[in-house]
C-alpha cells in the first residue's frame, strides 16, 4: 500500500462529509491546501447527463474562454498561407509555417500544445490527422483552432481558453485557474464555466444537466460542490 505523505494527511482532516458548502467555501479550502512549492492547477469535474453513444451524437465538445484566463501556458503553432505568415507572427504564435511546418508535422518533429490553421490549409493538414488526433491537435472549428482570424485565436488560446469534452461516461473535467489567482477571480471563471456548459445542454435531454460538481487541486483532495 502507497504511504500516504505527512502533508496529505493533514489536508484530509478538512475534508467535508454531510455537509453542503458553496463553491466560495470550497475555493477558500482549495486554496489553503494546496501548499506545494508549484502553482497548482485549480480544477472542477462534473458529472452530466449525457453519455456518449456510438456514433458519438451525444458528446459534448466545446470552448470556454474564462473571463480570467486559465493561467495554464500554451505554445502556440499556426498553419496558413505563406503570405499570412507575418500577419501570424504579429499574432503572437510561437510557431508559423505553411509547407514547411506540414513537413515537420508529417515527420513527427513538432513541439507545439496547440495547432491554429487556416480554412485553405485544412486540406493539407488533414491527411495527418492520426499524428495531430490522438494528440488532441488536430484544428477544429468547433474550437476556434479553423479560422482566417489568426489574431483572435491566437490571443484567446494565450489568455487561456480551455476545451471541454465529456468522456464515455458523462464525465467532464476542467482547469478554472491556479492557486495563485485570488478567490475572488477564481469563483468568476468557476460560476462562469459552469454556466457555459449548462447552455450546452441537447434539448433532447430532460432534468438537470449538470448532476454533481466537484472542485479540487493537482495535489489536493476533491470537494463536493453542494450549493452556489
Amino acid at each position: 500500500m502507497k504511504k500516504r505523505s505527512k502533508r496529505y494527511k493533514e489536508i484530509l482532516k478538512t475534508a467535508v462529509k454531510d455537509k453542503k458548502i458553496t463553491a466560495k467555501e470550497i475555493i477558500d479550502l482549495v486554496k489553503v491546501n494546496s501548499n506545494s512549492k508549484f502553482d497548482e492547477s485549480i480544477d472542477v469535474s462534473l458529472k452530466i447527463n449525457l453519455k456518449q453513444s456510438k456514433g458519438g451524437d451525444l458528446s459534448l465538445r466545446s470552448v470556454v474562454n474564462l473571463p480570467n484566463g486559465s493561467g495554464k501556458k500554451s505554445k502556440v503553432a499556426v498553419l496558413c498561407e505563406p503570405e499570412k505568415i507575418d500577419e501570424a507572427k504579429k499574432s503572437g504564435a510561437d510557431i508559423t509555417g505553411s509547407d514547411d511546418l506540414i513537413e515537420k508535422i508529417a515527420a513527427g518533429k513538432f513541439d507545439f500544445t496547440k495547432l491554429v490553421c487556416t480554412p485553405a490549409m485544412m486540406g493539407k493538414i488533414g491527411k495527418h490527422g492520426k499524428i495531430l488526433g490522438p494528440k488532441g491537435l488536430m484544428p477544429n472549428p468547433k474550437l476556434g483552432t479553423v479560422t482566417n482570424d489568426i489574431t483572435k485565436a491566437v490571443k484567446d488560446i494565450k489568455k487561456g481558453l480551455v476545451e471541454i469534452r465529456n468522456d464515455k461516461d458523462g464525465n467532464l473535467a476542467s482547469t478554472i485557474g491556479r492557486k495563485s489567482f485570488s478567490s475572488e477571480k477564481l469563483l468568476e471563471n468557476f460560476n462562469y464555466f459552469i454556466e457555459s456548459v449548462k447552455k450546452e445542454k441537447p434539448d433532447t435531454i430532460k432534468g438537470e444537466f449538470i448532476k454533481k460538481t466537484f472542485i479540487t487541486s493537482t495535489m489536493g483532495i476533491s470537494y463536493k460542490v453542494g450549493a452556489n
